[in-house]
Formats: structure tokens, C-alpha cells, sequence
């Protein structure tokens, strides 16, 4: 992936927590056993009715190691950041950090959104249809799939 480093898609890469403040991505990343990326975008109805949806779902899980980093489509910072301020205590890739947002789409599959993967710490994809997951089993069901994914 052009302008990404080889090994850890976010090797020297940051994050954006819910407090605005910019973390180094492995560490953030570090203790959490499974770890989804939800591509998505405030101008985007599927994704409008979704996010509730995977915010009910996160806060189910909230004692559990897991990790969902929003993938912006948005067209601008602001968009950005306005409707990561809706979700739950996600972290997001930076709006101007677009080498990553582009490597994790790639690496992905991404072709439309809401997306909801599972990927591993490296950045591979393990599991691209956590939509599905969130919206037809329990978050415990879910997560224990994810989990058992991670593993492998």
C-alpha cells in the first residue's frame, strides 16, 4: 500500500479517541483482542440507520477487548468529526490521514458502506460482513465469532 509502511497497517499511524485527542494506533490497539472497522459517512442513509445499531451494539460489549476504528467517506473534516461525535467510544482514523483510510478500504474489499470488517491487528481482513453479525445474532454471539476469527 503506497505511503504505508510494510508489516502493521498502523505502525507511526494515529487515532482519533472520542476526546479529540490523537493516539499512537498500536497502543490503542494493543490490549484488544478483536479489533472492526466501520466504513461509513453522515451523508449516507444505510449508514444513518446502522450506526444506532452498532452503538447499542458496542455498549453491550463494553467489558470486552474489542476495538472499532470508524472509516470516514465523508467529503470534509467537519462531516467527519461531527458524526463520529454520534457513536460510542470508538476510535477513528484521522480525516487527514488519508493513506490509511484509502490502505483500510483496500485491504478491506470495501465497494460500498456501511461496512463492517474485522480485521487483525496488522490490518488484514479476517471478516467483511459484521453488518450482517450486528444486526442477526446477540453482541455475545457476535464477539465470540470475531473473537474466535482473531484467533485463527
Amino acid at each position: 500500500m503506497a505511503g504505508l509502511p510494510s508489516g502493521s497497517i498502523f505502525k507511526g499511524r494515529k487515532l482519533l479517541n472520542q476526546s479529540g485527542d490523537l493516539v499512537d494506533a498500536e497502543a490503542a490497539l494493543g490490549d484488544k483482542k478483536v479489533v472492526v472497522c466501520y466504513f461509513s459517512a453522515h451523508w449516507c442513509p444505510p449508514c444513518r440507520q446502522f450506526t444506532p445499531m452498532l452503538k447499542d451494539f458496542y455498549e453491550e460489549l463494553s467489558d470486552s477487548p474489542l476495538a472499532i476504528i470508524f472509516v470516514s467517506s465523508d467529503r470534509d473534516e467537519k462531516s467527519m468529526k461531527d458524526y463520529f461525535a454520534m457513536h460510542g467510544n470508538y476510535f477513528a482514523v484521522p480525516f487527514d490521514d488519508s493513506a490509511l483510510r484509502n490502505g483500510l478500504k483496500q485491504a478491506c474489499g470495501v465497494t460500498g458502506i456501511p461496512m463492517l470488517a474485522v480485521i487483525d491487528k496488522s490490518g488484514k481482513m479476517l471478516h467483511g460482513n459484521g453488518r450482517t453479525d450486528v444486526a442477526s445474532v446477540s453482541p455475545a454471539q457476535a464477539y465470540k465469532k470475531w473473537e474466535e476469527l482473531s484467533k485463527a
